[in-house]
């Protein structure tokens, strides 16, 4: 039942391609590990982990590591994007553009100008 609850976290990881992943019931507490890539996968998965069972769930444990956190995200361009857009999404703040922009000088000259599939990386701030 507690793994039915938290179905909805278990299809993210695997969306996310959460690696070395276990998933156990001990009792009725659903226990998860796995590392995510990026910080910002590990804050998805623990956003959805909210949603569904609160700020301190007592029926889940999650130990969730990062493989790499010397960056936030990496983010591939699409259609119709800019990069006030990219960072309003993962900062809530569309004037870290800059800082976006700065992480990304090998791949971009421009910060008006952007492609989509180009990759970027989304820096810790």
């Amino acid at each position: 039942m507690v793994k039915a609850k938290y179905q909805s976290v278990l299809d993210l990881g695997e969306k996310l391609a959460i690696k070395d992943g276990d998933v156990q019931v001990n009792g009725e507490r659903l226990e998860i590990r796995g590392t995510a890539a990026t910080p910002y996968d590990k804050d998805q998965l623990w956003d959805e982990i909210k949603k569904v069972g609160g700020e301190n769930p007592s029926d889940l444990m999650a130990d969730i590591k990062v493989e790499d956190d010397s960056i936030y995200a990496r983010h591939t361009v699409q259609s119709g994007e800019s990069l006030s857009l990219i960072a309003k999404r993962y900062f809530k703040d569309p004037m870290k553009y800059k800082q976006i922009f700065a992480a990304n000088t090998g791949v971009l000259s421009n910060p008006d100008v952007i492609h989509p599939g180009q990759e970027l990386v989304i820096p810790n701030l």
